[in-house]
């Protein structure tokens, strides 16, 4: 999902009467002090019932079916994820699905809910501002973790491992949890053996894959970045990239959930 895009074409959207935007910024977060009975349930329910209330009075019977096909299918997104929610939902719809934009995101927001002519894009627009396409590099020794992320949001992961017997970078292509086997290295009976070796290659060996990374950097268009590991590792790693990082967060957590990752070096 490109949210720059998505907020372009949103932008352009005009229905008159009896069609209508309908937008949802709904806090789901479970941190939030003020949610932790699942308030948003009760939000969720007024602030849709809030406008069926309107347009009973109104008269306008087209407008009432075209709200009804809505909110149906509102609740029924909410429904089926209210198992995996974050902090918050977004929804932009209309009666046709002509528009249908709705996603969960891990970032707050202020709960608001409108019925109109355009969508309401001021939250999305400065949740964007806030947190754009942002790339996540982890490195740990022989393995560079690469996490794709735009409004704290997850979007891809790379990870490459380095052959110690050929000593070039390699896209692993199995899981990417935690737990993946970190090279011949990473085994305990050569562990010495290989700590005095990366040591000693270690910066030669950045530099084979640097190039690599700003090409990542480029084709995803981050616009900030994070270098993650050991602060001489990280340190190395930044000298042989020529795109520009943001930060070096001096920790060992490529092993870490993504999510967890997400929040801590970035939300």
């Amino acid at each position: 999902m490109d949210i720059n895009k998505e907020i372009k074409k949103l932008e352009q959207i005009y229905l008159e009467k009896p069609q209508r935007v309908f937008t949802m910024y709904l806090n789901t977060d479970p941190s939030d002090p003020d949610q932790q009975g699942g308030e948003w349930k009760l939000h969720l329910k007024n602030g849709l019932n809030s406008f069926e209330n309107y347009l009973q009075e109104d008269g306008d019977s087209d407008e009432k079916r075209n709200y009804w096909a809505v909110k149906e299918k509102v609740e029924q997104f909410m429904h089926d994820n209210e198992q995996e929610l974050a902090k918050s939902v977004v929804i932009i719809a209309n009666a046709d699905e002509s528009v249908w934009f709705a996603h969960k995101f891990q970032m707050p927001v202020k709960t608001e809910f409108s019925w109109e002519e355009q969508p309401k894009l001021e939250q999305l627009k400065e949740m964007y501002n806030q947190f754009p396409e942002t790339g996540i590099i982890l490195t740990q020794k022989e393995a560079i973790k690469i996490l794709d992320t735009e409004l704290g949001t997850l979007k891809d992961t790379k990870l490459y491992e380095m052959d110690l017997d050929t000593e070039d970078w390699r896209e692993h292509t199995g899981p990417h949890g935690a737990g993946v086997s970190m090279g011949t290295g990473g085994k305990n009976n050569q562990q010495e053996q290989f700590e005095s070796r990366f040591e000693a290659n270690r910066y030669r060996w950045y530099k084979s894959i640097g190039s690599t990374l700003d090409k990542v950097a480029k084709n995803r268009n981050w616009q900030h970045i994070y270098i993650v590991g050991k602060k001489d590792e990280a340190e190395d790693l930044v000298h042989n990239m020529s795109k520009e990082v943001t930060d070096i967060v001096p920790k060992n957590m490529l092993e870490h959930e993504e999510m967890k990752i997400i929040n801590e070096v970035v939300v």
